[in-house]
């Protein structure tokens, strides 16, 4: 068996099922692979303030947040890669002229265009967000990420031919299909994955992924075992090596006892 040494675990439709709970199987599945002595790194979109329960929960003290901008290992940070001030300015600019709304992560913060909109309000609580802002302009130097909310179809092309080298990640959640990561070219799971095994001196073949959405792409493909769930985007499945059961079929168990992880 190969000697495995990092796992990375997207949160939403990867560890958390549709009615936000966390099945036992992946609880077990999480503390056999500690178990066997491999770290455990949680690698969402989401922004690393709002992750805390969860992490407590698994017992996990390593992550990556905001689709690969901010990393840390065991509570020590490793890198953090804001986004260009006239990036999000030019984003929010688009989001305004259209009608749409945003969130803008801060690594402290959640930046809504507005809070009483009924659709933001359907967002914050899909994601059980706390930390929430009003929009100021104080806050454009910190962004982190951003989600894109209420956009039609087609209407990603507003901002991917404003900025070439970023594209948008339709959120895989029931009931938020119109919402949108903005993910950088040289900014994204994929990329913190590599620079993290690097940074520990791990081959990519003692590495293993598990995601479900279409920003998990870059990091499914640059480990060697990534695993794609069986509820993932469709579009998802031609970047994992493997595909395992759904988030409520037990998929990160049934994945890691397929590598003989779990016995």
């Amino acid at each position: 068996m190969t000697n495995y040494k990092i796992l990375f675990l997207d949160i939403d439709g990867t560890i958390l099922k549709p009615d936000d709970t966390i099945e036992e199987t992946t609880k077990q599945a999480v503390i056999e692979a500690k178990n066997k002595g491999i770290t455990v790194f949680l690698a969402t979109g989401r922004p690393l303030h709002e992750i805390s329960d969860i992490a407590k929960e698994l017992n996990i003290h390593s992550y990556i947040g905001y689709n690969g901008a901010y990393a840390i290992h065991e509570n020590k940070d490793i890198f953090k890669t804001p986004m260009s001030k006239s990036t999000v300015d030019s984003f929010v600019n688009i989001a305004n002229k259209k009608e749409h709304e945003f969130v803008l992560y801060t690594h402290e913060k959640n930046i809504f265009s507005n809070l009483e909109n009924e659709v933001v309000k359907e967002f914050i609580e899909a994601f059980h967000l706390h930390k929430n802002n009003h929009f100021s302009e104080e806050f454009l130097n910190q962004i982190l990420g951003i989600t894109l909310i209420k956009l039609k179809e087609n209407e990603q092309n507003l901002y991917e031919t404003k900025e070439p080298s970023i594209h948008l990640s339709q959120v895989n959640v029931d009931g938020l299909r119109h919402c949108y990561d903005v993910i950088r070219d040289n900014v994204n799971k994929g990329i913190a994955v590599q620079h993290i095994l690097e940074l520990l001196n791990i081959p990519k073949e003692n590495a293993i992924a598990f995601g479900d959405g279409m920003n998990d792409k870059e990091m499914l493909s640059v480990v060697g075992e990534g695993f794609a769930m069986g509820n993932a985007h469709p579009d998802l499945f031609q970047y994992a090596k493997h595909k395992t059961t759904s988030v409520n079929d037990s998929g990160i168990y049934n994945g890691l006892k397929t590598l003989g992880i779990i016995n």
